[in-house]
């Protein structure tokens, strides 16, 4: 599992001319899912993200979670991210989940999120396999990618 997390002021979806996801201060993550994806590994990978530090305290260093912040949650499929761009000029995605795979795990992420961060703040999604158009204010820029 691999996630692209960003700091955002705000971040929004739009499927077919109408927003179907948006958030304020949070994290943007774009999910790419891979062939030996399970729901143990995408739970680690969600509690892994939720406490990681990237937003600052007081004193400017980057020692909050969203969690700690309260901060919106806006998660997006994103399956060129398992793409093995090493050789040739054309990326690879052999190691990326089947649809069917895919869907089920990001569907499931959403849902743990939604249980684990739901009181905290605000979720919203994309739409899995959509021609989706993302707009988003990188706040800092700060940007990770998270592997599990």
């Amino acid at each position: 599992m691999k996630g692209l997390i960003q700091r955002v002021t705000h971040a929004s979806v739009v499927v077919d001319g109408e927003t179907v996801g948006e958030i304020g201060n949070g994290i943007l993550l774009f999910l790419g899912v891979e062939k030996d994806d399970t729901p143990e590994k995408t739970r680690k990978f969600l509690e892994k993200m939720l406490k990681y530090r990237i937003f600052s305290d007081d004193n400017g260093k980057m020692n909050l979670s969203v969690t700690d912040t309260g901060g919106g949650l806006l998660i997006v499929s994103q399956f060129t991210l398992v793409a093995d761009t090493r050789k040739g000029l054309r990326p690879s995605f052999s190691s990326g989940a089947s649809p069917a795979l895919g869907e089920a795990l990001y569907n499931s992420f959403i849902a743990m999120a939604q249980e684990i961060h739901g009181n905290v703040g605000t979720i919203a999604t994309g739409q899995f396999g959509a021609d989706m158009k993302v707009s988003l204010l990188n706040d800092g820029p700060v940007t990770f990618m998270l592997e599990m």
